[in-house]
């Protein structure tokens, strides 16, 4: 067994590089790695990370758990497991304060397909391919697959994928409106690195509300949503950017935000 981490953290000036770092098997989760992949987010920001670029190494992005080895709660409730482990996970996702650009350098299966939909900007590799495999082992979707595949491509989409079990190439993943762009498999890193980079020289703050302002617009009523809307923007008003990109405004100029 490789001693190397299961998830590498780099950076690329204010970007965070996350890697999921199990190459050998297809980037598969076991309970320790989707905790780690939880922790190094974290550890991302903390370290001034404004923007987080999540990938897989070598030929897959994540082909989901890993069903031959789990860790030390192999015999746990699969309910349960989602409960202490995949569920913590993808609210950190949900949680964090800054953009994260998912690249989906191959195939991302059950949970890695959630993992890999979980970005804000999600850019596909022209021959990778979206897979919610569990029907075809006698479970059901999980990680918030349900969620993401139903919120961005509608009922139809999530039932065909989740029932069927089959692969959603690309394109067809960006005709139902699950990633933001499909990219020919060289050209993958140097378009999402542009993106984040794109994002980590933008007001981080004001970024971090409008994660999650579109995220409660999706389950809440319009009148919640204008709410949010409101305190948000008293937030996002007494922020350094805020007065630095008026100030670039008026003296036509580029602002340089500083994300605070």
């Amino acid at each position: 067994m490789s001693d190397a981490p299961t998830v590498v953290l780099e950076r690329d000036g204010d970007v965070g590089i996350v890697r999921l770092n199990r190459p050998d098997r297809l980037n598969a989760v076991t309970y320790p790695m989707l905790d780690l992949i939880a922790a190094t987010l974290r550890q991302a920001v903390d370290e001034g990370a404004r923007a987080i670029l999540l990938t897989g190494e070598g030929r897959a992005f994540c082909s989901g758990a890993d069903l031959s080895g789990r860790g030390g709660d192999a015999l746990l409730d699969p309910g349960e497991s989602l409960r202490r482990h995949y569920n913590p996970m993808m609210r950190t996702f949900a949680d964090l304060p800054v953009p994260i650009v998912t690249a989906i350098n191959g195939p991302a299966a059950g949970a890695g397909a959630s993992i890999a939909l979980g970005g804000d900007i999600v850019v596909m590799a022209r021959s990778a391919y979206l897979l919610l495999a569990f029907a075809n082992i006698g479970l059901v979707p999980d990680a918030g697959g349900t969620w993401l595949i139903a919120k961005a491509a509608g009922r139809a989409k999530v039932l065909e994928m989740a029932l069927l079990g089959e692969k959603l190439p690309a394109d067809q993943a960006l005709d139902a409106g699950l990633v933001t762009r499909v990219v020919d498999d060289e050209a993958l890193m140097d378009t999402a690195l542009d993106y984040a980079r794109r994002l980590a020289a933008k007001p981080t703050v004001a970024l971090g509300l409008i994660r999650k302002q579109v995220a409660a617009a999706l389950s809440g009523t319009f009148e919640q949503t204008l709410e949010i809307e409101a305190s948000h923007q008293s937030i996002a008003g007494r922020t350094e950017d805020f007065q630095e990109g008026v100030a670039a405004f008026l003296q036509k100029r580029q602002p340089a935000f500083r994300g605070k």
